[in-house]
């Protein structure tokens, strides 16, 4: 993939968070935000950070804004800064432009302006969690358009010992086995024993089912529902 440079702007827990998934991804990343404190937090993880007022355009012009890839405008609670930001972005011609949302209000707003690309971590997070205190078997999951679902599903202990084929997975219960996340105990650069779990890659049917193995499946949302409660 090739390099990009992204400007982060808002550097709370969340833009920090992104900005150094991106740097460790190998892009090019410029961090705006008013404190200094977390400016300082975040300097040594990323290319550049910088300390300034990004609802001044003046501000964005002199660390030449216009020339970077992809603007991330991840200010929390201050909405009206936001606003600001994300039109002056939008006036100085930047090419993507990617803003935080706090409920449906902001996304309306943001809309009108010309934005189309959203994150909104709280609603996310929240949806995560709720699907984890109803079904704990899920630990993570991609919604799909149209009822479907990519889920990360710890194997229930009642197939533990039994093979891929034994279960047919597309046949018995309407689901893609993607693959198999499974833990395994490592020695260190100190001798000591740690568990870390790697992908299997492609499993065959021959494979066989092992304790706190982690099922990567795809499928209706309805019929993971289903695989859990049979199998529970």
């Amino acid at each position: 993939m090739a390099q990009e440079k992204f400007v982060v702007i808002g550097a709370g827990h969340f833009g920090q968070a992104i900005s150094r998934a991106l740097s460790e991804k190998g892009h090019e990343v410029l961090v705006i935000d008013n404190d200094i404190k977390v400016v300082q937090d975040i300097s040594e993880d990323v290319a550049y950070a910088v300390c300034t007022d990004a609802t001044n355009k003046r501000a964005l012009i002199n660390e030449n804004i216009q020339t970077f890839d992809v603007a991330i405008v991840a200010i929390g609670n201050d909405f009206v800064g936001r606003l600001l930001c994300t039109a002056n972005l939008l006036d100085l011609g930047v090419k993507r432009i990617i803003c935080r949302v706090m409920g449906e209000n902001q996304r309306t707003i943001l809309s009108k302006m010309g934005i189309s690309e959203f994150l909104s971590p709280e609603d996310e997070v929240g949806a995560l969690l709720a699907e984890r205190l109803t079904n704990p078997n899920i630990i993570s999951y991609l919604q799909l358009p149209d009822g479907y679902k990519v889920a990360e599903i710890i194997a229930p202990s009642s197939l533990e010992g039994l093979t891929l084929g034994d279960i047919d997975f597309r046949d018995n219960h309407k689901l893609s086995l993607i693959t198999i996340r499974r833990s395994f105990t490592e020695t260190d650069a100190d001798n000591k024993e740690q568990i870390q779990q790697h992908i299997i890659g492609v499993p065959d049917t021959s494979s066989v089912i092992q304790k706190d193995d982690v099922f990567v499946l795809f499928g209706k949302e309805s019929d993971l529902d289903n695989f859990i409660k049979i199998n529970l």
